[in-house]
């Protein structure tokens, strides 16, 4: 039986991968140490052309699906790892088969919840990845995707301007319909619900979560979120003829949710009287589009917010306010952006992203200047940071504390 490889672009180094071992007795030499979440399949890393591949070993049929679903969501938009392939017809050196392997590309700078917990054990840490996960089920429930096992497990976090923005990561139970029913919705939120009250309790048995935490209280979050989000972004709002102004204002209120409004579905009374209106198509990345317009830099959104913040304030400390908009931001990223970002060494770079380290340099600065009563330049506050408090932080980019795979885990689950 011939191998079967189906990638979505060419490329001949994935032969050289030990295809005929199962995928639990891959050489370490070949596999990268990076933390893993949990997961009903065997999942492992490999650095391949200084790229990094998650492989998960999966009957061939689910792989298939799966490969598919990600790259339709993927085309839709939407926040999920990338797919690369599926590899199938494998067999032993004595002919056995093997399962099927799905391979997608590993979002940097990402981690697990295990990960991220185990190493942030700050009170609101669980709460504000409950919020990017509700984002996230928002936004595939808007374009009818029934995920049909919402759960930690199945995301990953990226830090974002001091919150986290959550990306779907497993889609092997989930579904593609023109639009989901009230019942469909509901369904995702009590699987969510559980499945997180699950891996909080999981992790305080292990001893990696305080007894701060209430993991039911957690896990009910989710619903007061989304059941927000949702209703933002779907409510139909009705006004006065007179009142006008409120269509700029409601859409003001999405964009600082971090949602662009494509379409407005708007209608009056049949006498004029009151004017209804409803978001017809809405979409998150409201900030990190109109940033990559401006200053070429693809951002999350959180990140966006704050560097569009930043881009203000310069143009406003430089009396530009009537300057070609794209002209200051291209000064900006030259003269403030770019020095900053580049102050950190090469060594310590690969510990952040970029925009983090923006971010984190004005948030810097801000205690600085709260601590001395007195401004301090962008560029003294980024040497301070670099000098004091990168140093001491995580790598993002590889291996962070635990390898969350061997935490303790209730036999019920």
């Amino acid at each position: 039986m011939a191998l079967d490889m189906t990638t979505a672009r060419p490329w001949p180094a994935l032969l050289d991968l030990p295809w005929r071992q199962p995928l639990e007795e891959w050489p370490e030499e070949q596999l990268a140490a990076l933390p893993r979440g949990l997961s009903r399949h065997v999942v492992r890393f490999v650095r391949l052309e200084g790229r990094v591949v998650a492989i998960k070993e999966i009957k061939a049929d689910i792989a298939v699906r799966e490969y598919n679903m990600l790259r339709m969501l993927r085309r839709l938009g939407q926040p999920v790892v990338e797919p690369i392939g599926v590899v199938r017809g494998r067999l032993t050196k004595g002919g056995e088969p093997l399962d099927a392997c799905l391979l997608t590309r590993h979002l940097q700078f990402s981690l697990p919840y295990r990960a991220m917990l185990s190493q942030s054990l700050r009170p609101e840490t669980a709460t504000r990845l409950i919020d990017a996960l509700a984002v996230l089920l928002v936004r595939l429930h808007l374009i009818g995707f029934w995920w049909g096992d919402v759960s930690l497990s199945n995301t990953l976090f990226k830090r974002s301007a001091g919150e986290f923005a959550a990306y779907l990561v497993d889609a092997e139970t989930g579904e593609l319909h023109d639009k989901l029913t009230d019942g469909q919705r509901e369904h995702d939120l009590d699987i969510a619900r559980v499945n997180i009250a699950g891996e909080l309790m999981d992790l305080q048995a292990g001893g990696f979560l305080g007894d701060e935490y209430d993991p039911v209280e957690v896990s009910d979050r989710i619903i007061e979120r989304y059941q927000i989000l949702w209703k933002e972004l779907t409510a139909i709002e009705r006004f006065d003829v007179g009142e006008r102004w409120r269509v700029d204002e409601r859409i003001r209120q999405l964009n600082s949710l971090g949602f662009d409004v494509g379409e407005l579905d708007i209608t009056t009374d049949f006498d004029g009287a009151t004017i209804q209106i409803q978001p017809k198509i809405v979409d998150a990345g409201h900030h990190s589009r109109r940033l990559l317009r401006l200053a070429g830099l693809d951002v999350e959104d959180n990140q966006a917010r704050r560097l569009l913040n930043d881009l203000d304030s310069y143009r406003a400390a430089n009396d530009r306010q009537n300057d070609d908009e794209e002209q200051v931001a291209h000064d900006w990223l030259m003269q403030i952006y770019e020095p900053v970002t580049r102050t950190a060494p090469p060594e310590m770079r690969r510990k952040i992203e970029p925009a983090e380290l923006f971010h984190e340099v004005l948030e810097h600065r801000w205690y600085m200047s709260e601590a001395a009563h007195r401004d301090f330049p962008i560029e003294e506050a980024a040497r301070d940071y670099i000098a004091t408090v990168l140093p001491a932080k995580p790598d993002d980019s590889t291996v962070v504390g635990v390898d969350t795979e061997e935490m303790p885990v209730r036999a019920d689950r």
